[in-house]
């Protein structure tokens, strides 16, 4: 990983957002991708070698594998960080092409007194809608990924044993999972920052729009004095 062009990123969305997606950006980055990258992947490293299941039958252990963790936390996990953060990028691309088009505007001559974005990176107009939605977007990819590991995975929990009979299993057959109560507590703590972003995003976009709904009760309410 550029770790140059990824700070630069993060300086980007930090930029341009609000005190409570300071606080988002500052969870995923630490509390999320830093646990992943650090910790978490080493854990699962080891989840399929592991598996290991009282037969000798073989492709036993592969299908009883593979019906217990249809997919692995680790890929759930990266494919979120990844649906989670575009949404930041693509402000980040709205917010360029203004500056891009501001460019073109004094490039081409004009009266220097009329900008086409007085301010490029201030939320009005599409950008405020592509902020906005981007909020959304980034809580709803939450709370997707929230059902679809409780649907995979019961309870956020991973028992110690758990029996399988498919075939090409001869009988019912005792399988154990590596490190299970390790494996559990990363995903509990995966599972409760989640939350808090769901939350920040939320309180955010409430944010954002009562800021809007206020100042257009301030303007109507100026002009109705005039």
């Amino acid at each position: 990983m550029n770790w140059g062009v990824f700070e630069g990123l993060l300086s980007g969305v930090n930029k341009y957002s609000t005190a409570f997606g300071r606080i988002w950006l500052s969870l995923v980055f630490i509390f999320r991708l830093l646990v992943y990258v650090v910790a978490a992947e080493r854990v699962w490293s080891d989840d399929h070698k592991d598996f290991d299941c009282n037969t000798r039958q073989p492709g036993c252990t592969n299908v009883c594998y593979d019906h217990y963790f249809p997919v692995s936390h680790i890929r759930l996990w990266a494919l979120q960080l990844i649906l989670v953060t575009c949404p930041s990028l693509l402000v980040i691309m709205h917010v360029a092409y203004r500056e891009a088009k501001e460019q073109r505007h004094r490039a081409a001559g004009k009266d220097n007194r009329c900008h086409v974005y007085l301010n490029p990176g201030k939320k009005r107009g599409g950008l405020w809608w592509t902020y906005l939605l981007s909020l959304f977007f980034k809580a709803g990819v939450d709370v997707v990924f929230l059902y679809i590991f409780y649907r995979f995975y019961r309870n956020y929990t991973l028992p110690r044993l758990v029996k399988c009979e498919l075939p090409p299993c001869p009988n019912v057959v005792d399988c154990f999972i590596s490190r299970p109560t390790e494996k559990t507590i990363f995903t509990l703590f995966m599972v409760v920052t989640t939350c808090v972003c769901v939350v920040l995003s939320l309180v955010e976009a409430a944010y954002l729009i009562g800021k809007r709904c206020r100042e257009c009760l301030l303007s109507s309410g100026s002009v109705s004095r005039q």
